[in-house]
């Protein structure tokens, strides 16, 4: 059955295309994200959401999406999604980052200009009929400083704009290098410096906790007299109140804002001010762009629904078209390991260490290891996913250790993932066959080869005679089948372990049977997300 994608903003017919020659049963209804209710109703037949800012994605709206796996948000900005609960659910949420990127960079240039200028206001005054010459004296950009605040790929495009326009640029960027500052012919600065020698300041940053509010009153202090100051990124990057009351004084000369704290915005501190030029989030908002995003937001959640691929996603690795099929059965395997350590694991994790080896070194190694620590936080953090658990592993100060080599065994390439907690330290590697299944390939050191099975059990033992016949009767007596039942040991007399692929999930008195022989350690029921 072709994957049903539902289409509720306004999106371009040639995007809706795209959906139906890549065989996608796609519904375009484009006014429904206004209707709340009955989005809600129908929204659980669905298995991808292409929107743009009227639909609201909200967690109420994905609780009831049952069936949901992509939401495609055809532009940069993904206010409108409660990115969160998208991600508790598992669902990826794309959005289009460089369709509309000279659209927005190219309306910055002209609010500058704009408020140099200060046209609108001219305009309005000739078109009343005045004749207001020498009340609307501008300033010339030539010769001026541009200080770009966030040099990606929006911040890059107006810096070369704006070198194409004779101004200077110095530019703040944590992650802009020296050598890519000197390719793109613009000075890299620290933040206070780039206040302090700006004659325009523009916007070009996400909305985070650290760039929240990054020019307040304090900043504002710090800039240079007569300064202007743009913005068309995010709402709340600056101070709203603040940059009204630096306007007042005289201090800040004017302003170009695209974007607001609250929007839509029917009102703000700096409506009614001179030399403020507003405009309602237009940055994204022409023929060119709003079919580039269209286009690409169809292919993003076309690759993903029927080849797995990823792109461009806000809360999971991206995975190519190419390596998709490929990474697939791998990413099953890293979620296994990690589930069985998780699963096995009584003590406080202090560090995890992943070794890639042989073909595996080479794959998307980033997307993999997500999924291990995935797999091993989902036993007591039922809803982690790929994106969550790198963050989760880094708050629980757990060292992360990760490693390739070439092949260095019999096998083309495996997967060891070693735990250490506060009393001891466990391994568990696996592989991938022909058939695309995961395998245990070794516990603890001690090698053996393994079907993953949805119900199984591992006991920990001491070598002893008899150890087979104990569980087999125990379990039989119990009415608990044996798919399969793989052991292994380090020695004789020493340190043993089976494994058992058992057809349904074993009562936990069955459980206690076994660990009433002496020589069992440990018998830990596992549960596997595998067909």
């Amino acid at each position: 059955m072709a994957p049903r994608v539902l289409v509720s903003d306004a999106l371009s017919e040639a995007a809706v295309q795209i959906f139906k020659d890549r065989g996608i049963d796609v519904d375009f209804q484009p006014k429904l994200g206004k209707d709340k209710e009955k989005l809600l109703e129908i929204i659980g037949q669905y298995d991808g959401l292409a929107i743009r800012s009227a639909t609201k994605a909200t967690e109420k709206l994905i609780e009831a999406a049952t069936n949901l796996k992509v939401i495609g948000r055809a532009g940069i900005g993904v206010d409108n999604v409660d990115i969160p609960a998208a991600s508790r659910r598992g669902i990826i949420v794309m959005n289009t980052p460089f369709g509309n990127s000279i659209t927005t960079a190219e309306h910055a240039i002209s609010l500058m200009l704009a408020v140099a200028r200060q046209i609108p206001a001219a305009d309005a005054s000739t078109q009343a009929g005045k004749w207001e010459k020498s009340k609307f004296m501008g300033v010339e950009i030539t010769g001026k400083t541009l200080g770009v605040i966030g040099a990606g790929n929006i911040g890059s495009i107006v810096c070369n704009r704006a070198l194409g326009l004779k101004m200077n640029v110095i530019a703040y960027d944590p992650f802009l290098s020296q050598d890519r500052a000197e390719k793109m012919g613009v000075t890299k600065v620290e933040l206070d410096e780039l206040l302090a020698k700006a004659d325009f300041i523009t916007l070009h940053v996400p909305m985070t906790d650290k760039t929240r509010g990054i020019l307040n009153a304090e900043a504002l202090a710090k800039t240079k007299k007569g300064v202007r100051i743009i913005n068309c990124a995010r709402g709340g990057l600056v101070d709203e109140a603040a940059l009204a009351e630096a306007i007042k004084s005289g201090h800040v000369a004017g302003a170009g804002f695209d974007v607001f704290e609250t929007e839509p915005a029917t009102e703000s501190p700096l409506f009614g001010l001179e030399n403020v030029v507003c405009t309602p989030h237009l940055g994204a908002s022409t023929t060119e762009a709003q079919e580039n995003v269209a286009l690409q937001v169809a292919d993003q959640m076309s690759d993903y629904l029927l080849k797995g691929a990823v792109s461009n996603a806000i809360n999971m690795p991206s995975i190519s078209a190419d390596e998709a099929p490929r990474l697939k059965p791998v990413i099953k395997l890293a979620e296994v390991l990690g589930g069985f350590a998780g699963q096995v694991t009584e003590s406080p994790i202090k560090q995890v260490e992943v070794l890639y080896d042989g073909i595996f070194a080479d794959m998307n190694t980033t997307a993999l290891t997500s999924a291990m620590l995935a797999g091993l936080l989902r036993p007591v953090v039922a809803d982690v996913n790929m994106v969550s658990a790198p963050i989760m592993v880094k708050d629980k100060g757990i060292i992360l250790q990760e490693a390739k080599r070439d092949k260095s065994g019999v096998y083309d390439g495996y997967i060891k993932l070693t735990i250490t907690t506060e009393k001891q330290t466990r391994s568990v590697a696996g592989t991938v066959f022909s058939d695309g299944k995961p395998r245990f390939i070794q516990i603890k050191g001690i090698n053996m080869d393994a079907d993953v099975g949805r119900h199984m059990i591992y006991i920990a033992n001491t070598d002893v005679p008899g150890m087979i016949g104990f569980m087999g009767s125990t379990l039989g007596d119990a009415g608990v089948n044996i798919a399969n039942f793989q052991l292994g040991r380090d020695n004789q007399g020493g340190d043993a372990i089976a494994l058992l692929y058992v057809d349904e999930e074993p009562k936990q008195e069955v459980l206690d049977k076994l660990l009433a022989h002496p020589a069992i350690k440990q018998a830990k029921p596992l549960e596997f997300a595998v067909e």
